[in-house]
């Protein structure tokens, strides 16, 4: 089994309530890691990104740590490498803050890892891959019909003058929802990415009349919903949330849903059960800090849906 997935990578700086601050690896690294962590050893990853060159050599030896990972398609780049500011509230709300936003992936870096089961579209910082990219690998995965799953994620997100990022309405979303396997966003993603400002249903509606499979809202740790068009009849299920042991920080918790019921799905076609798996590791991610730990945090019986902590 082979997974390729594209999104940008970045250095996380992670403010929480108690003052405490946590340095790790962010953005797509959390969907690299999960993927690496949950497919068998003989299955590949394929992860698409560029890094500054002052940090490429350190992030390939962490990577060194997943012998599934194929890192032919991380690339250098000049400039420094994104790095984001995420502040929480007590709340659980946060501010996030980007700079050094890397140029978007483009298209011939792209190209050469599409010969995967499934595409992994992470809009990390909502410049990942132009649209024009995007109708590229449809085009060239059209004849194979490989499934593509698109988080939205910054794809919704405006920038200030500050760098903090706001929510705001996405005018070409139909053209980025076509024709994919998968759409997954939050519930203040769902709430903007249109604006005439759709309910749930509605925004199902719309986005499954464009030849595409599934809509996921996640809500945290209330859990999800994931809507299904079954021959133009579109089936709603509310996926109960997971309260984990110990939740100590929610960063990169929707990265791991996407990486967790993309091979679920791949495994067994099944949707429902997938966005259920999908739920039960983005609850374990909670109990980590950052992506520090992320390396060693899943093993799971895929037939008895059990995810359980890696012991060392």
């Amino acid at each position: 089994m082979t997974i390729t997935v594209i999104g940008h990578f970045c250095f996380d700086v992670i403010e929480h309530p108690s003052g405490d601050e946590i340095h790790s690896y962010g953005g797509i690294f959390f969907s690299v890691a999960a993927l690496a962590s949950l497919l068998g050893q003989h299955d590949t990853v394929f992860p698409i990104f560029g890094v500054g060159k002052a940090d490429y050599d350190s992030l390939i030896e962490r990577l060194k740590a997943h012998p599934n990972v194929n890192t032919s398609g991380i690339f250098k780049f000049n400039d420094l490498t994104n790095k984001v500011r995420l502040i929480y509230s007590s709340k659980g709300k946060r501010i996030e803050c980007s700079k050094n936003i890397s140029e978007p992936i483009p298209w011939k870096r792209i190209r050469p890892f599409l010969e995967s089961d499934m595409i992994l579209v992470n809009m990390i910082s909502g410049f990942d891959i132009t649209l024009e990219t995007l109708d590229e690998i449809r085009m060239e995965i059209r004849e194979k019909q490989t499934p593509i799953y698109l988080d939205v994620h910054c794809l919704a997100c405006g920038i200030n003058p500050d760098f903090t990022r706001f929510f705001r309405p996405i005018d070409t979303w139909r053209r980025w929802f076509f024709m994919l396997h998968g759409v997954q966003m939050n519930e203040d993603e769902a709430a903007s990415i249109s604006s005439e400002r759709f309910d749930d249903a509605t925004l199902a509606k719309h986005i499954l009349a464009l030849n595409t499979k599934t809509l996921h809202i996640t809500r945290g740790e209330r859990g999800s919903t994931v809507f299904i068009n079954e021959n133009k009849n579109i089936k709603r299920f509310d996926i109960a949330g997971i309260e984990p042991e110990k939740a100590v920080d929610t960063t990169g918790c929707g990265d791991v849903f996407a990486a967790a019921y993309c091979v679920h799905y791949l495994k067994t076609k099944d949707v429902v059960a997938s966005t259920e798996f999908a739920n039960k590791v983005a609850s374990f991610n909670a109990q980590i800090l950052g992506s520090k730990e992320i390396d060693k945090l899943y093993i799971f019986n895929l037939e008895k849906d059990v995810v359980q902590e890696r012991k060392a």
